[in-house]
């Protein structure tokens, strides 16, 4: 789950981790409140959505004046903001946060996540803050600082003196550093973070550190446990067919291809993804509708994926397990009554009750492509995706 960044700094400030003073806003009338209350200038404008490189897109601004915050805040609030993370449709800003400005010696990277192949959390560092970490990572990796943690037994002070040795820290900042490394650790477990990342960590020309951006994400499975974390929950923030399917307990997740699918399980869907862009096509979603799926699940499914307009064919790869292929087809049929589908729709199917599947969806008289196996699906979603170029 994501939260804003302004909530985000909040979980800092409450964990001694520093952060400039700031404000949220939701109207022009709060941003004038606030602005009457500034005692220094300059202050920082910042779009507050769910998405990195708003500055880039113009959702950051800098203001010296109570009128220049205002009429920052008037261009910047309500606009639909486009950065590389949001995609050509952007967002709407509806929140703004409002923060005290702080000079500027330096802007450093920093973040914990977890590391699957040592199984632990890594400290990653860069002096290369303020900029795409990707470009940084790809470009320079010798920018890019990793401090291993083995959870097991904690983070430990030499863990820290590497890191701000490494980044070059002055002395007077270093025990500052090792203070916010510290409270980091402890915010990433004690809440079941799956990120935390502070970009920049400036250090001010008083050699002092603020986090001037943060991002914090949590692990979604652990959330029954931080009932405090799940109301930041920003629903305005979902994508409103990803919203929708989690109400139909459907795994979905919207992606920016032509070919949507339904699959029962994770790793048969990963698959699925496979072959169809190795059909030449690009996956418009990822749905698992689960192996306990019913008919009535499978009609959502398929509801949800019409809804996307880039959908142009679908394919259905179903291994009948706990999911049978009588009640999957059953589905589709209902689907198919229930909502106009008017693109090609394949269907491969294996497993329990294979057979029945197989005569429902024949006995349908719907209009539906079938395919023996996997090798077969891949060939059938080429020639449709083929055709419509």
């Amino acid at each position: 789950m994501k939260i804003h960044e302004y909530q985000a700094k909040e979980l800092l400030r409450l964990n001694k981790v520093p952060v400039p003073l700031g404000f949220v806003a939701h109207s022009l009338a709060e941003v004038r409140e606030i602005a009457a209350k500034v005692v220094s200038f300059p202050v920082v404008v910042k779009a507050q959505i769910h998405a990195g490189g708003r500055g880039k897109g113009g959702g950051v601004k800098l203001a010296h004046s109570v009128e220049e915050v205002a009429a920052r805040a008037e261009k910047i609030l309500g606009m639909n903001l486009v950065t590389p993370q949001t995609g050509p449709a952007g967002k709407k800003v509806k929140k703004l946060l409002i923060e005290q400005g702080v000079s500027i010696k330096h802007e450093y990277y920093l973040s914990l996540v977890h590391d699957r192949a040592s199984a632990g959390i890594v400290i990653m560092a860069s002096v290369a803050g303020g900029m795409d970490i990707e470009k940084v990572a790809a470009e320079t990796p010798e920018k890019i600082i990793k401090v291993n943690v083995n959870p097991l037994l904690g983070i430990q002070s030499y863990h820290c003196r590497n890191a701000a040795f490494l980044l070059g820290l002055p002395v007077e900042a270093i025990r500052q550093f090792n203070q916010i490394i510290n409270s980091l650790y402890q915010l990433f477990t004690e809440k079941d973070c799956s990120q935390i990342e502070i970009n920049p960590l400036v250090l001010t020309d008083s050699d002092q550190l603020y986090a001037l951006d943060a991002k914090i994400n949590f692990d979604e499975s652990a959330l029954f446990r931080h009932k405090e974390i799940l109301e930041l929950h920003d629903p305005e923030e979902d994508d409103p067919l990803e919203a929708e399917a989690a109400r139909f307990n459907l795994n979905y997740i919207k992606l920016d291809g032509n070919v949507g699918n339904m699959v029962n399980g994770a790793g048969l869907a990963m698959a699925t993804m496979d072959i169809i862009k190795m059909a030449g096509a690009e996956p418009a979603n990822f749905l698992d509708v689960g192996g306990g799926a019913n008919a009535e699940m499978v009609e959502n499914g398929f509801r949800i994926i019409l809804k996307d307009t880039n959908v142009k064919a679908i394919l259905v790869n179903i291994f009948g397990g706990i999911l049978r292929c009588d009640v999957l087809a059953q589905g589709i049929v209902q689907a198919a009554k229930n909502s106009h589908i008017d693109v090609p729709v394949v269907v491969r199917m294996e497993g329990t009750n294979v057979e029945q599947g197989r005569k429902i969806l024949a006995d349908s008289g719907l209009e539906l492509i079938t395919a023996v196996d996997l090798q077969d699906a891949a060939q059938k979603i080429g020639s449709i995706v083929g055709g419509l170029k």
